[in-house]
């Protein structure tokens, strides 16, 4: 007989082990993102995959909010993050520390996630952008490499935090 397991089943980390726990070399930047669902998603899935940490930056909310809450599920609690008004003095920092700068975007130069090798001796971030807009302009010229996730359909984007989850996975996958 098949059941759905019950929470003391999934025997889950607490929040003590998962802050000691190592993590991926993997940060998440999240510019000038205006959903509150879509920053709790992101550190939901953040939580998920062990990633290292979000910096929101410009006008993305932060914890502690109700909205974000409800889709963080307490995710803001394990997950390290800050805050930074200028995605550009956050790529200058994440390169400072020997990041390689992704831009999850729809450019003119930009790789299927599919085509991108993830080396595992490197550090990466990648930058999600607003809902509308995408990465922000002045970030652009920054970033080291731009990836897009195929789609099929005839829609031209996906929802953010769906995105991150796409992204997140993948780093995930190759770390194994």
């Amino acid at each position: 007989m098949v059941y759905k397991l019950k929470l003391e089943e999934l025997n889950r980390i607490d929040i003590e082990t998962f802050k000691q726990t190592e993590k991926i070399p993997l940060v998440v930047v999240l510019d000038n993102i205006r959903s509150m669902h879509n920053v709790g998603a992101t550190f939901r899935t953040a939580d998920a995959f062990l990633i290292q940490k979000i910096i929101l930056c410009g006008i993305t909310p932060q914890p502690p909010h109700r909205e974000i809450h409800k889709a963080a599920l307490g995710a803001t609690e394990s997950v390290d993050w800050s805050h930074e008004a200028d995605i550009n003095v956050t790529i200058n920092d994440l390169k400072s520390l020997g990041f390689e700068i992704l831009g999850i975007e729809q450019t003119s130069k930009s790789v299927m996630i599919s085509d991108f090798m993830i080396d595992k001796t490197k550090k990466y971030a990648v930058i999600l952008g607003n809902e509308v807009e995408g990465i922000s302009d002045e970030a652009l010229p920054n970033v080291d490499t731009f990836l897009e996730i195929p789609q099929l359909g005839t829609k031209h984007s996906l929802n953010v935090s769906v995105c991150g989850g796409i992204v997140m996975w993948e780093f995930a996958k190759a770390q194994k």
